[in-house]
């Protein structure tokens, strides 16, 4: 009986020195407050929970949003909402604990705050609407990386979203993205109609020609032999009929049913 009593607690302290560490974290031990660098990314990590703890952080790429007031070229002022992509070098993670703390997002949107000022500066207010953000982004990135990499941070994108110009700037572009779209439909409607002119002209040029060379072929003799198939098809006819021809072309005045008597 004292046995079992025994193996309960021994059973739970095994049990609370043990720690999981899942796919996507990095579990390094801290022991009397100084980190180990040793870090482990899956499976369990021992340790004694008396002088002992083990400390876990996301090593997967996290997604830090933000809301800020983008300064232009112009002066202006545009509010965007970014999304920050990054994750933390595994074998760094020690380090960067060591350096800058649980709360190192605070330092990423300080660095952001001070890039996106430089690079945004440098830009119109349009820009951002036009195939220019993803310029302005890769700028974005580039400068903090170069702040960031250095620390064991590793900025993997910057994206701008729900970008609101101001009011009366925002009027103008929309009036001229709608300039722009009137001027391609009118340039549509032209092309359309020029189109349409050359297929006239084309068609009216074949019937001319078509025209041309049937009355070119129209010989003497061809009209001579037409007329003779013509008369032919008279005499075939039972019919009586009143014909006037100057011996070269047949005119057909009038027909009168033939019947079983003459007058």
């Amino acid at each position: 009986m004292r046995s079992k009593l025994f193996l309960v607690p021994l059973g739970l302290i095994l049990l609370s020195s043990c720690a999981v560490i899942r796919p996507g974290e990095a579990g390094m031990k801290q022991k009397l407050g100084e980190l180990e660098n040793k870090v482990t990314t899956q499976g369990t990590i021992w340790y004694n929970p008396f002088t002992t703890k083990v400390v876990k952080e996301s090593i997967q790429t996290n997604n830090l949003e933000l809301s800020l007031n983008l300064p232009t070229k112009e002066g202006l002022s545009v509010t965007s909402e970014i999304s920050i992509l990054y994750r933390l070098e595994v074998e760094r993670v020690p380090e960067i604990l060591e350096e800058i703390g649980p709360n190192y997002t605070g330092v990423i949107t300080s660095v952001f705050r001070s890039a996106s000022a430089d690079v945004c500066s440098q830009f119109f207010a349009k820009d951002m609407h036009s195939g220019r953000r993803a310029d302005i982004e890769l700028a974005i990135q580039d400068k903090m990386a170069e702040n960031l990499n250095k620390q064991g941070i590793l900025i993997e994108a910057v994206l701008m979203k729900s970008i609101q110009l101001p009011r009366g700037l925002s009027n103008s572009i929309e009036q001229k993205l709608q300039a722009e779209q009137d001027a391609m439909r009118m340039e549509f409607i032209l092309q359309q109609e020029r189109l349409e002119a050359q297929r006239k002209i084309i068609e009216a040029e074949g019937t001319r020609d078509a025209q041309k060379i049937l009355s070119e072929g129209l010989t003497p003799a061809i009209i001579k032999i037409r007329s003779i198939e013509a008369f032919k098809e008279l005499a075939k006819s039972a019919n009586s009929k009143v014909i006037i021809t100057d011996g070269k072309t047949p005119y057909l005045i009038n027909s009168v049913e033939k019947t079983g008597l003459e007058d």
